[in-house]
């Protein structure tokens, strides 16, 4: 996408990607969900350090995105389990539960901007919650109700209309990771079993809904991926 051109392209995004005014009605065993006007959803994943927040940032810069972010020192587990691993079950439940809120909250709102969310539901699952239980932190039957919780979840809220996966090599994963102030759970040294759990589950997703990103040389402004996306956007039906 030119620069000239970038602020008419961004103007058209509604007009291609558009909210839908179609009640969803999803029959489980026991009841039935109605999630009414569901709009559009696109979730930026990628491992811990590689970019997910400065590319969500970036992007809410230059259009209107509605946008939910990875929570930190909000999460009333997170310190805690960072220092005691009994705290890893409560950790990841309350993260799966916080994602789903997130994606109905960007889904079902008055707005009809796209929803932009850094992480998400199925990246707290197979990514981090997978980690967790492979380095002990979860037992297998911890593992299990997580499990469980994310496939209810999942059944209720549709998938992500498009997910934006991030990566770089791990030098510069390493680098990011020691450069920011949050508190981390996982550690550089997680990166490749991370992103073999990660290239599993995206390995089921559609080519149609999967954007792959190298983001090991971008910009601070992560103009190129940030483009590249507008693009996706702009021809995505």
């Amino acid at each position: 996408m030119e620069a000239g051109s970038s602020q008419t392209s961004i103007s058209l995004i509604h007009l291609r990607f558009v909210v839908s005014e179609v009640l969803i009605v999803q029959q489980l065993d026991w009841a039935y969900f109605i999630i009414p006007c569901m709009g559009n959803l696109i979730a930026v994943v990628g491992a811990s350090g590689v970019g997910k927040t400065a590319l969500v940032r970036a992007l809410s810069k230059v259009h209107l995105f509605e946008t939910a972010y990875e929570q930190h020192t909000e999460r009333p587990f997170q310190a805690l389990f960072k220092h005691d691993p009994r705290y890893a079950l409560a950790n990841q439940v309350d993260y799966l539960l916080l994602r789903a809120e997130q994606e109905k909250r960007l889904r079902v709102g008055t707005s009809p901007r796209i929803g932009l969310i850094d992480g998400g539901l199925d990246l707290d699952f197979h990514g981090f919650t997978r980690l967790f239980h492979s380095r002990g932190l979860l037992t297998d039957p911890e593992f299990d109700l997580c499990q469980r919780v994310y496939k209810f979840l999942r059944e209720v809220l549709p998938c992500p209309e498009l997910i934006v996966h991030l990566w770089a090599d791990e030098n510069t994963v390493a680098e990011r990771l020691s450069a920011r102030e949050r508190i981390n759970i996982a550690s550089a040294e997680d990166t490749a079993l991370f992103n073999s759990f990660l290239e599993e589950w995206l390995a089921t997703i559609p080519s149609d809904q999967l954007l792959d990103l190298d983001v090991s040389n971008e910009t601070p402004d992560y103009r190129r991926s940030v483009n590249i996306i507008l693009d996706r956007i702009l021809r995505q039906r």
